[in-house]
């Protein structure tokens, strides 16, 4: 009897598993899910958002097909992201699915009136990662997602995954994530920032609003040419969850160089010996910036020295960069160039947005006794009345070429 009962003990146990597992097993099944590749937030004409979901069909058998049949874009109004999501549940009869969303864009319009609510509901959803990006769209995040068709990849999915990591090379963007911003919020020392995005005009006549050196493209206003219309150039500063103000390409790179997390950066500084030309210079960083900070009359005084490796990029036939007098005259051109477009850009982010995005305060807290002695600073406050002291050393070469030849 004893065999007898226990098959019976084990053939009762595994119609109980079959049963309270079968309605999950179907339900996660990947038929049964859509899975979002970017989501989109805009303001409604009501008092609801808009939000755009961009879904990536799923290929029978896995087969490989053209990315334009394969990327849907669905447009819900609703008076929540997650009632935008469970209203597409029922249009698409299927669950979305957000666990491979790479991108999560939100209109400048929307920033502007404060996105910290959506945030906290994405980051408390558990499908959410906190790697996905976060962009600020100068147009509509729905004609961003529309306009969004990768030039190389054949997958908009891997665009979306690859685009973020040209900031270690070009620091014309930040590889900043919802998982960043989220963490920024919660910081009484630094402000949020995100991706500048745009849709180029189909008018290229309306994009070459720029200066000889380039320095002061932001999304939307480059001089490309190409068939994808989406930009992401620059960055988006946040007063806690407020879009506050856009910074340029040459803004972005001062905020990795206080960062130290870039690889390289090339800049056109002015030729010292010509006038109204550039020379490309390739800059690496020799050590981590030195930040001091100090209270002075109750007001930040913040103490800035970078020393910078630089290597002249752009050569002409009748350069006289071997020369010593020349080298030492280019590199003080790209010293005061770095200085004048740091320091601007600190008090541009001092005085215009009054956002700490590079989290300085951080380098204050050593100043006070006790967090609760600086809480009750409220450095936030108070980084507005900031004076900066910037010193940049750069250590000029003229080429790997030239001078191993």
């Amino acid at each position: 009897m004893q065999p007898f009962i226990k098959t019976i003990f084990v053939v009762v146990l595994l119609l109980f598993c079959i049963i309270a597992f079968s309605n999950s097993y179907s339900f996660s099944n990947i038929d049964n899910l859509a899975f979002a590749t970017a989501i989109g937030i805009d303001v409604s004409e009501t008092n609801n958002i808009k939000v755009t979901f961009q879904f990536v069909k799923q290929s029978p058998n896995n087969e490989s097909s053209n990315n334009d049949n394969k990327v849907v874009t669905d447009t819900v109004e609703a008076p929540s992201i997650t009632s935008a999501i469970n209203i597409m549940n029922a249009y698409l009869d299927k669950k979305v699915d957000l666990s491979h969303c790479k991108i999560i864009i939100f209109s400048e319009e929307i920033a502007q009136n404060d996105i910290t609510n959506y945030i906290y509901s994405l980051m408390n959803d558990i499908q959410v990662r906190p790697t996905a990006n976060i962009i600020i769209t100068k147009c509509t995040a729905n004609d961003y997602i529309k306009y969004s068709e990768p030039s190389l990849e054949t997958s908009v999915t891997k665009y979306y995954e690859t685009f973020p990591k040209s900031s270690k090379y070009t620091g014309y963007i930040a590889d900043n994530t919802i998982g960043d911003f989220f963490n920024s919020l919660l910081c009484s020392s630094c402000e949020p920032l995100a991706i500048l995005g745009d849709i180029k005009s189909s008018d290229s006549s309306d994009n070459l609003n720029l200066n000889k050196n380039n320095s002061n493209i932001i999304a939307g206003n480059s001089s490309i040419t190409s068939t994808r219309r989406t930009e992401n150039l620059g960055l988006a500063a946040f007063n806690y969850g407020k879009f506050v103000g856009e910074l340029n390409v040459t803004d972005s790179i001062c905020y990795h160089i206080l960062q130290n997390d870039i690889n390289s950066f090339l800049i056109s500084v002015p030729n010292p010996e010509k006038e109204n030309e550039f020379i490309d210079v390739y800059i690496t960083q020799k050590s981590n910036p030195k930040i001091v900070v100090k209270i002075v009359n109750g007001s930040p005084y913040i103490k800035i020295n970078c020393k910078l490796n630089a290597k002249i990029s752009s050569i002409s036939e009748n350069s006289k960069y071997l020369n010593k007098d020349v080298l030492n005259s280019i590199s003080n051109s790209c010293t005061n160039y770095l200085s004048t477009n740091l320091t601007n850009y600190l008090y541009k982010t001092s005085l215009d947005f009054k956002s700490d995005i590079n989290g300085i305060g951080t380098h204050a807290l050593s100043i006070f006794l006790t967090n609760k002695d600086f809480d009750n600073y409220n450095w936030t406050a108070n980084y507005v009345n900031s004076t900066f002291d910037v010193i940049i050393k750069t250590n000029l070469e003229s080429s790997y070429f030239l001078t191993q030849t």
